[in-house]
This record gives structure tokens, sequence and C-alpha cells, in this order.
């Protein structure tokens, strides 16, 4: 056994907590959307043929914001497709699918108003560019008198849809990508489209695409060209990883402190280019792609024939995966004053949260569970911890810290989520909470993997070791584990 310390004071603050940070992740990609959340004429299907099953576990999941339709799929699609009453089928060169685009942006903005989440749409910059991408925004966000507002309200939407967030293109750094350009091609690109955007609707938030994972050749150089041409322009820099195990648990389980690597590079990289151009503006993060994804068992598609809707990386998770994906919300939240917008690919089907079988049941996976707890209990401000913890000398990562913590305080209490990274070995975290007055313990939640990493069922239990007393919360977390804390207010 370990011991690890930590101390909280409402004074140390890192930034109010985002709900975007609690997003989501939509692509027309293998079943996400057919049968996953669209299935007309399932048991629990709503008129609009949304799965009633799949809505009700989005909102348990406590999903802010998803992004849509891609992924991949955007830099390949017309957006017209999917809207009116006359839907071509259309062949997904990105996916090797049969596109039938029976769920495009109405059903999306009708199925996002039903799930209560935010839209977050992004535009084909890959096959397509200025004008389409703000052919799009006209349609869903001018309020009519237009050729295609006007299109949009004879399609049925009076209303302007009001899509506030938008992301220009996808991985556009990515030799996969249709449509793949240089920095320099794309920070062009992003820059006037952006441009041209805010023109139409100039309350946009845009988000440029950043590398699609921190062991691109070009990361860095190209984080720091594209916003070197599109820094005025836009909002967000976006970042994209995910995590296996690959045989390796120690390492798998600190993932997360790659994670924060990636994290503070882009950080760096985004200040550096600020202070080149003499800027004032802070630029913002949107890690919007981020999840485990067992990639060494993908073959790709390159040599399957084109199919509707095939079951593509439908990954079974694990226990050890839940508390890895607990471990990544830590990272998000700890970095709140420069993330502020995160989505967890994907919500349905594709490895997600989310399962269903068509025309039958649908289901939550272990990577579930910690991230419903989080959206829930974590809120109001994120304080700042720096626990003091034994590092783990890992073969992937290097040397990371056993512990991996995060706190949140309101107006009714303080949430302290933990994760002990360690394979083997239990940690006996002791915090000092003496600042924040008087508390008592109100819930605590466990998921433990140590036993049976590689179990696919994980169950949520409470933490019954957890004791407070004088101010002085003392805990043993299990090896490889997730843990939530939630402490109320008492009065004087």
């Amino acid at each position: 056994m370990t011991d690890a310390h930590l101390s909280l004071d409402p004074a140390f603050e890192i930034a109010p907590v985002n709900r975007r940070l609690f997003g989501s992740f939509v692509e027309h990609m293998g079943r996400c959307v057919y049968t996953g959340i669209y299935e007309p004429g399932h048991p629990s299907a709503t008129p609009e043929g949304f799965r009633g099953d799949v809505l009700e576990l989005t909102r348990e999941l406590g999903v802010s914001v998803v992004r849509y339709p891609g992924g991949n799929f955007v830099s390949g699609y017309r957006w017209e497709d999917g809207v009116g009453p006359d839907r071509p089928v259309r062949l997904d060169p990105a996916w090797r699918q049969i596109e039938t685009n029976r769920f495009g942006l109405g059903e999306f903005m009708d199925w996002t108003a039903k799930a209560g989440v935010e839209p977050m749409m992004a535009v084909n910059l890959g096959t397509r560019g200025i004008q389409e991408a703000c052919d799009l925004l006209e349609y869903a966000n001018f309020p009519g008198g237009t050729h295609l507002s006007d299109l949009r309200i004879k399609h049925g939407a009076a209303e302007p849809y009001g899509i506030r967030l938008w992301c220009l293109g996808n991985e556009m750094d990515g030799p996969w990508q249709i449509g793949h350009k240089t920095a320099t091609e794309y920070g062009r690109l992003a820059n006037e489209s952006a441009k041209a955007m805010r023109l139409i609707d100039p309350g946009v938030e845009l988000v440029l695409c950043g590398s699609s994972n921190s062991q691109m050749p070009t990361f860095g150089a190209w984080e720091a060209t594209v916003l070197e041409h599109a820094y005025d322009a836009v909002d967000y820099v976006s970042l994209h990883a995910y995590y296996e195990e690959d045989g390796d648990l120690g390492s798998f389980l600190a993932a997360a402190a790659d994670m924060d690597r990636f994290i503070a590079s882009v950080v760096a990289t985004a200040d550096h280019v600020k202070a080149r151009l003499r800027r004032t503006k802070k630029m913002m993060l949107s890690f919007d792609e981020w999840n485990v994804w067992n990639q060494a068992r993908y073959e790709g598609r390159e040599q399957g024939g084109f199919e509707e809707a095939p079951a593509l990386i439908e990954d079974t998770f694990t226990a050890a995966d839940a508390v890895v994906v607990g471990d990544f919300l830590i990272t998000l939240l700890r970095h709140a004053d420069r993330v502020s917008v995160a989505c967890q690919a994907q919500l349905a089907n594709v490895i997600a949260p989310i399962r269903t079988a068509p025309g039958g049941p649908a289901w939550r996976q272990t990577i579930f569970h910690p991230f419903a707890l989080t959206a829930r209990h974590a809120r109001g401000t994120v304080l700042r911890v720096e626990p003091r913890s034994p590092l783990l000398d890992t073969a992937r990562y290097g040397e990371a810290a056993q512990l991996s913590a995060v706190a949140t305080l309101d107006d009714q209490g303080v949430t302290l989520i933990a994760v002990n990274r360690s394979a083997h070995e239990a940690l006996d975290l002791t915090a000092d909470l003496r600042t924040l007055g008087r508390l008592k313990l109100a819930q605590t939640h466990l998921l433990e993997a140590g036993a049976d990493p590689h179990a696919t069922e994980a169950a949520v239990v409470p933490l019954t070791n957890a004791q407070l007393d004088g101010g002085q919360l003392r805990a043993l977390l299990p090896a490889a584990s997730w843990s939530l804390i939630r402490l109320a207010f008492t009065g004087s």
C-alpha cells in the first residue's frame, strides 16, 4: 500500500465547470445513426423514428453537446442530401458505406431537442468549401426571406435552428481524410470560411482542426501554421486522441497522463502563436474526439464492399477501460481553464457507452458509468488539486503519478474524483478539506478493475471505507479503481 495527500482550498480555482465538457459525437458511421439513435419501427421508437430507449440513456448519461455528422464522413458529405422530401442514396467512401440519407440535419435537430443537448455541426472542407459552408449556415440559422432559409421553412422548421458551435472540417492533417490538405492550404481555407460564415451569423463559435493525434509527424507544426493563418477568425482549436491497452495494462491505466501532455503542448503552441501575432485573445481548446478504442483489432474496410449501416468498431469495453475513461474526464476538468468543449466518440454502438441490438434492447457499457456520474456531480468551479503521490514507471508514457484527482466546488458541496492508476497496489488517500467549512459525506461511488481488469461488466458500488473526521477525508482506493466522493455542506 502507498500513501497520497492533497489539500483543497476554495481560493485556488481553475475555472467554472463548462457543461460542454460532457459532450458526445454522432457520426454517419457503422450503426451509430441507423439502429443506434434512429430506428423507425423499433418498439421504443418515437413518431419521428428515434429510439426512445437510447434517448433515455442519453439523458441519463448527462450528455450536453453532440458533434455531427462527422468525423471522416463529413469530408465527402453533401448536406443537401439530408434535407427535404427527396433523399438520394449515396456512396460514403470514407467508411465504404451506402448512405440512405433518411437521417439528416432536420432529424438531427429534432433529436437534439428531444435529448436535451446542444448541436455541434461540422462543415465539409474536404470535397467542398466556403460556399457550401455558408449555404448550410444560411439554411440552418437565417430567419427567413432568402432561398435557403425559406427552404428550411418549407421543410417544416419555421424557426431557425440557431446552431452556435461549428467545426471547420475534420482531421484535415490526416492523409486518410478525403480532401486532405497541407497546413497552409487548410489554414487559409479555414480562415476564409470562418470570415465568410461570420458575415452571415456573427454569433457562431468556430473550431479549427488541430492534429488528429499527438503522434502525427506534423503535430505542433500543424497547429502553429493553421493558427497563424486563422487565429483571429476562430474560437477553438481541436484535439483528437484514442487510447488502447495493447497488452500493457500498467501503461494503459496511465494513459490520461499522455492526454494531459497533449493538452499542455497544444496550449503552449497556441500561446506561442498568440505572442508572435501580438494578440490578446486566448485560444481555447475543443477536445472533440476522445475515447478508448482498440485500434489494433480494426482491419479497416478497404477490402469490404459497400454496405448500409455495417457493424463497425463495436468494441465491448472492460472494467479497466471504464477506469481510464474516468481518468480522461478528470484530465479534461483539470484543464477547464483552456478546454471548453469535449466530445467522447461516439454515442451509440461505435466505440460507444451505449450499445443497441436492431429491434432489440439498448444497454450501458462499462464506460457509461464514470461519464454519467461525473457529468451529474462535477459542477460549479474546478479547484486546483496538486496531490503528493507516488510515481509509476510506465513503459509507454514514462513516469506518471499513481493518483489522478480533481475536485469541484458548488453551493451545495464538494465533489472529489480520484483514480488509482496502479494495477496492483492500493492507495491510502488523505485529503485536507478544513478550509472548505463544515462538510459531511453524502455519496460515494467506486468502480474497481483490479480484480478482473478485462471483465466486460463493472458494478459501481459505495466506497465504504471513506471517512471524514475533523476536516480530514481518508479513503483507501483499491488498485486500478475510479472513485467519486460527494461531500455536502452542513452549515455553521
